[in-house]
């Protein structure tokens, strides 16, 4: 499962070297399923598809490993590191430990653009394609935890967000829950506009409860088969938008 912290990333406008850029284009592929979970990814294909040498890309992999998104396949290169119902879990487990406790200090810490930022991104949501709604949830949160004014609560939330964008890109039918989010959201946007830490701690809390329910009823539904412990069970993308899976190791 994904470490909850990362390695440093390149600052200012974008990539800065060879790695960062091969970090960054893998990383954003890894977390819209376009390599899906279980993809093998080979060195010199990546290095050919970037138009670099291999070495960067071998500092990039490693950087990702060290965040748990792939792991080393002895003398077979790389995969992307699989996803499983504990794996679920747990997500949503940390996830409803640490969002309640953000959305009690954003209570207080939130600045008055960062309100506006969250509000903007709760109005404009309805009518927004799948996409574009999965990406304001995402950015929703992101800027909730950055309101709370704790940088390592931000950053284990940033990195709960991520593993959350992989569950989402998975082709999984969660369309109907992301529009229905955007009401929740505008909830507790208004107990953050009148500092009630209290009342917004119990909203977020309701929300990642109800987002666990939601995201559980899609996985099962989504299952075909099942074997061996259901904690176990690897869950694989749906077709609605597939990517680039690779090669399945």
């Amino acid at each position: 499962m994904p470490h909850s912290h990362r390695p440093t990333r390149a600052t200012g406008n974008g990539p800065t070297t060879a790695a960062d850029q091969a970090y960054v284009s893998l990383r954003r592929e890894i977390l819209s399923c376009e390599l899906a979970p279980g993809a093998r990814i080979v060195e010199s294909e990546i290095a050919e598809r970037l138009d670099m040498s291999k070495t960067p890309v071998k500092k990039a992999l490693g950087m990702l490993e060290h965040e748990g998104f792939v792991e080393v396949l002895p003398r077979h290169g790389y995969r992307v590191t699989e996803i499983t119902l504990a794996d679920v879990q747990e997500i949503y487990q940390l996830r409803l430990i640490t969002e309640p406790a953000a959305a009690e200090l954003a209570a207080t810490n939130a600045t008055p653009e960062q309100l506006q930022e969250m509000r903007r991104l709760v109005d404009d949501a309805p009518n927004d394609s799948f996409e574009e709604q999965a990406a304001k949830v995402l950015r929703f949160h992101e800027v909730l935890a950055e309101a709370s004014g704790n940088e390592r609560l931000s950053l284990i939330l940033s990195g709960l967000m991520d593993e959350t964008q992989r569950l989402m890109s998975m082709g999984l039918d969660i369309g109907e829950s992301l529009s229905q989010q955007a009401g929740e959201h505008r909830e507790l946007v208004d107990a953050l506009l009148k500092g009630n830490h209290h009342i917004a701690r119990e909203i977020a809390k309701t929300q990642v409860e109800v987002g666990r329910m939601r995201m559980f009823e899609a996985i099962l539904a989504s299952l075909t088969t099942a074997g061996g412990a259901a904690d176990t069970v690897v869950l694989r993308p749906a077709n609605r938008n597939p990517g680039r899976t690779g090669d399945q190791a």
